[in-house]
């Protein structure tokens, strides 16, 4: 295995993923609403030379529940918008990758493109976007343009579920595809400046996207010209087979969530059986890191009265266990993980200053950025605009 073939994202989210991490002594609970916190993660990550950071996002408060908000204190509650995060963050690095989470459910395709568009132009062709779906009705009510029942984890198998589980899969195809069109609205060559003889733009090269669907039309062209990279990657998390196929369909990353190196190879091989051989396939993971991590995990799992459970898989151990696990899982066919710190800044710093360098003393991570674009640390060309040559 080359040192770049593996890919290592964090996905960063309040105080960390533990509910109670906000408590943990090393937390910064009084920073999480500023700028500077999030600044400082994101510097962190690019120290340790990782691919790029996701930004978890979400249109209702924080619960336990599945549906509606739980009443509880002891918890965080609240968050910023990530893609107006990722935009304040862009101009503080230069390499990284820039992910927000943005929902296709309530959000205007048109919005989507234009914020992820600016965002790839002020990071300098870093943007990405990790598409989510919103199946929560208290999400759906603070919109009030259509009634969603929520899905929950025990009716998966009922019928209304099913075709409610497909329904909003299928209208997020539909925003990543207008989404897609709408970066190509604008061919490369549309802004030409010409003082001379008075035009900025051509306008033969921007272009209509005409776009009909079910749900929603788009006509277009975009306000953005197109992004630095053409098109910003869009990714996916997914658990069964329905996310598979809409991250098959339309992203270029897919996170996945095994439990052993046996289900990873397992969800590889079916992910892979549904067409798509460019798609790139991470793991999450998380991940308590260093010769504590056990008793740091007791110590929040007993404030917040209860086991960390997650849909990931929880890591505990040190640095060289998780390169192991790292490595032994890359076996199973997966190209990179999305690494999930337990507490901040504590395990996203193990991750940067104790995880990277032992990968690279076993030579499988790099030593250094080899590109300056988002899809060029993902190895993904840039591709040429779908409207290219085409005259209005």
């Amino acid at each position: 295995m080359s040192a770049a073939s593996l890919h290592l994202a964090v996905a960063l989210d309040g105080a960390g993923w533990h509910p109670a991490a906000w408590r943990d002594p090393a937390a910064f609970p009084k920073d999480l609403f500023t700028a500077a916190y999030w600044a400082a993660l994101v510097a962190e990550a690019e120290r340790g030379l990782l691919d790029f950071v996701t930004i978890e996002d979400s249109l209702a408060l924080q619960s336990t529940r599945h549906e509606g908000p739980d009443g509880r204190t002891d918890q965080v509650r609240g968050r910023f918008d990530a893609l107006l995060v990722a935009s304040r963050i862009a101009p503080l690095t230069g390499r990284i990758g820039l992910v927000p989470t943005v929902t296709t459910t309530h959000t205007e395709p048109f919005h989507i493109a234009s914020g992820l568009a600016t965002l790839d132009y002020v990071s300098g062709g870093r943007a990405g976007w990790r598409a989510q779906v919103s199946g929560r009705g208290a999400e759906a009510a603070h919109f009030g343009r259509r009634d969603i029942p929520g899905l929950r984890p025990e009716s998966l198998d009922d019928p209304e579920t099913v075709r409610l589980i497909h329904e909003l899969f299928d209208e997020a195809a539909d925003v990543v595809e207008v989404v897609r069109r709408l970066w190509d609205s604008w061919e490369d060559d549309a802004v030409i400046r010409d003082v001379p003889t008075g035009r900025f733009v051509d306008r033969d090269r921007l272009h209509y996207i005409d776009f009909e669907g079910s749900r929603f039309s788009v006509k277009g062209p975009s306000i953005v010209p197109r992004p630095p990279q053409g098109q910003p990657p869009v990714t996916a998390l997914a658990h069964a087979r329905v996310p598979y196929e809409f991250a098959a369909r339309g992203a270029d990353v897919v996170y996945v969530t095994p439990h052993d190196a046996e289900q990873a190879r397992a969800i590889v091989e079916e992910v892979r059986g549904i067409g798509n051989d460019v798609l790139k396939i991470f793991a999450d993971l998380v991940v308590y890191v260093g010769e504590d991590a056990r008793e740091r995990k007791a110590r929040l799992d007993e404030l917040d009265g209860a086991g960390h459970v997650s849909d990931a898989a929880i890591f505990t151990g040190t640095p060289g266990e998780l390169a192991d696990l790292i490595l032994d899982w890359r076996r199973a066919g997966l190209e990179g993980f999305r690494l999930r710190p337990a507490v901040l800044p504590t395990d996203l710093g193990a991750i940067t200053r104790r995880l990277v360098p032992e990968l690279q003393r076993r030579g499988a991570f790099r030593s250094g950025y080899e590109a300056a674009t988002l899809r060029g640390h993902l190895g993904l060309p840039r591709p040429a605009g779908r409207y290219a040559g085409s005259r209005r």
